[in-house]
Order: structure tokens, then sequence, then C-alpha cells
């Protein structure tokens, strides 16, 4: 449901080991050139617990041989590739877990010069090359600074999934929050010395929060607020999509589950979401070839139905980078882009009969996707 919860946009761990990761996405454009380009900030903390004075990275060496949780803050900040086949970029800032400055009520994480605050966020990232060839890293060589405001217009709220009765059983993999599924940012932000300007109507950002002990099984998640209608022809300005994928409960799989939120013109479409575990129908597939993701979704509740098919370019997405809380190497890596495409048709459902609500185009989507394999 559209609903602001900064106190669960702030919520901590239950568990001694896990992750925490608040994400941000938005456009920026080189004002010389006119090249537009989607760009993400992402504050990620994992296995605090175990941390300490240095940053404890898991696929380091002298940490492999010990079989050392990985501990640490990391910044990762980034571009993904462009329209026109430039090519994206993931650089990592780590810091130890006793340099994380945090407050609450509202929110505040600061890490070195990077700081999180709910209506601003800044910092900067540089990596040279010698650390960039460094593997245990796990980041591109390059710099980024960014200076934003942010205001989060659209929230989506997981309502008891994310609760404090699931989490003090702590009976679910990973917890989602979108405080920011429709989010306008305004400021700068400087890559490799070129600076783009992020302007409030043409940012098209996104801002959520997972955490839990792992990372979902199969991890999908997908948002898209650069819709336009064909019943009006205009594109709708506080309209979006967000959806991700169900965690485990108690271990037991709900793979086929999608959480989805379709807020158009001010109304909420709710799929999947408690309440509607019995009332709500979702298929989805995707499927890969050499050159493209392409998704299909349908899903229903008792008074209407969507469908939902979106693709993105192989060339257009990113392999996202992260270490898991026990240890684990993935085999299958995270794709990410910002530039999927699509359609939303929208079903009123009426004494068996579909009435066509309206049918959106999607553009500039963000799509984030990986398989359910992974290596020990």
């Amino acid at each position: 449901m559209n609903l602001s919860d900064l106190k669960r946009n702030a919520c901590r761990l239950r568990s001694s080991k896990g992750y925490m990761r608040w994400w941000h996405s938005f456009c920026g454009v080189l004002e010389e050139t006119g090249e537009t380009r989607t760009f993400f900030v992402e504050f990620f903390v994992i296995n605090p617990s175990l941390g300490g004075d240095k940053p404890i990275l898991g696929r380091h060496p002298y940490h492999r041989r010990r079989g050392a949780k990985p501990s640490y803050v990391m910044i990762k900040a980034g571009v993904f590739p462009g329209p026109e086949g430039q090519p994206g970029r993931q650089l990592h800032a780590f810091y130890p877990v006793s340099q994380l400055r945090t407050a609450a009520s509202p929110l505040i994480l600061q890490a070195g010069d990077c700081v999180y605050r709910e209506d601003r966020i800044t910092g900067s990232v540089y990596v040279t090359q010698q650390e960039a060839a460094r593997r245990f890293r796990m980041s591109d060589a390059g710099s980024m600074e960014w200076d934003l405001e942010v205001h989060k217009a659209v929230s989506c709220h997981t309502g008891i999934l994310a609760g404090p009765f699931f989490q003090a059983l702590n009976a679910l993999d990973s917890y989602w929050h979108g405080e920011g599924i429709r989010s306008f940012f305004r400021g700068s932000v400087t890559l490799d010395g070129m600076t783009y300007q992020v302007r409030e109507e043409t940012s098209y950002g996104y801002a959520d929060k997972h955490w839990g002990r792992s990372f979902n099984k199969p991890w999908m998640q997908f948002a898209c607020n650069r819709l336009t209608s064909a019943r009006t022809g205009r594109e709708l300005r506080h309209s979006v999509l967000a959806i991700n994928s169900c965690p485990r409960l108690f271990c037991f799989p709900l793979r086929r589950r999608l959480l989805i939120q379709l807020t158009y013109t001010g109304e909420d479409y709710e799929f999947g979401f408690p309440g509607q575990f019995l009332t709500s129908r979702c298929k989805w597939e995707t499927k890969e070839n050499g050159k493209r993701f392409i998704w299909h979704i349908m899903a229903k509740n008792r008074k209407h139905l969507i469908k939902i098919s979106c693709s993105c370019t192989r060339e257009q997405m990113l392999k996202l980078r992260y270490e898991s809380p026990d240890g684990a190497r993935f085999r299958s890596p995270l794709w990410a882009g910002g530039l999927g495409v699509g359609t939303i048709e929208i079903y009123r459902l009426e004494n068996g009969e579909r009435t066509l609500l309206d049918k959106l185009r999607m553009d500039g989507a963000l799509c984030e996707y990986r398989k359910d394999r992974r290596d020990s």
C-alpha cells in the first residue's frame, strides 16, 4: 500500500548476521551533449555484529583461508550501461563497521564522507586501477561524486510481512520496504570528471530497502515510474509500478509469488500482499536468449487483473557484484539495468468479464534478476 513508514526504513537486523541495503537509482543529463544516464547509489551493510576496526572482505585470500564471514560497510555507486552502448560501471568503497555513524527518527547513516538522509544523499567513491585489479574488491576503476536532494512521493508498504511479528520470529530470509518507489531527485553527479545534472521532473527516481539474513532466491525486482497512458497519450506524473520477489517463509519457498504494487492515477492496485494470499494469483516467467531478458507477468485479485511484459537487452545490463552474508559465492550473476521497456494492461473484473481500463507504455524501467543457483 502507498504508506510512508520511516521507522521501517530505519529498522535494523533482528538477527546477529545478515545484510541491510538502502538503494537509490535516478537519471542525470550531461548538458553539453544531452546524454542521459541512469545512476545508482547504495549503502550496504553486511554482518555488522562480526565487524571490527577493519573491513572483512570475504573474498580476500587471507579471510578465505580462515573461513571468515564478510563484515563491512560498502558504498556502491555507479552507472548502468547507456542506450548508445556506453559501458556501465560499479565502484565500491569499504569501511569497517566501527566507522558507521547512525541516528534514527529519521534515519541518518554516515561512512567517511558518504551520508544518507531521508531527504538528501551526498558522498564520493574513488577506486584506482590497482585497487580494481584486486578481485576481492569486486569493483571497477573510476570516480563518482554526488550531492542530491530526495523527495520520496510514493511508497510501497508490505504490511505484516516486514512487521515486528515476522522479524521477531526471524521468519523470512529477506524483508522489503519501498519508501520511495516514486522519488524525485535534484542535484548533480560527477562521473570521472563529467558532471550530470539531475532534475526532479526527469530524474525518474527510485529508493527502497532490503534487509535480512540472506538474499531472495531467485532475486526478481522491477520498477518503473516513467509510464505513458494510451488512453490520454500523456506521461503519468505520480504513477509507478514496483515488483519484488517473495522471500522464503520458515525455509518454505514462495518462488512463484510476487509482491506487486501499481499506483495508477492515485489508486493502488495490489497483488500478492498479506490478506490476498488466498484471493490473489500470479504467474510469471523469465526468458533468456543471447541478446535479451524478457519477463511476462500476469496477476489478479478479486477486482482487477494486470498483464505486464518487459524486456531489457544484455548489453544494457550490468552484473552487480555482492558477497552473501554466509560467505557463499553465487554461480549466477545478478543482472541489473535501467533501460527496460514494455507495457502494462490494466483490467477491471466484474461478473466474469474483463474491461480494459488502460494500457501503459513503460520506458527506463529498473530490472534486477538472478536465478536461484549458487556455489558454496
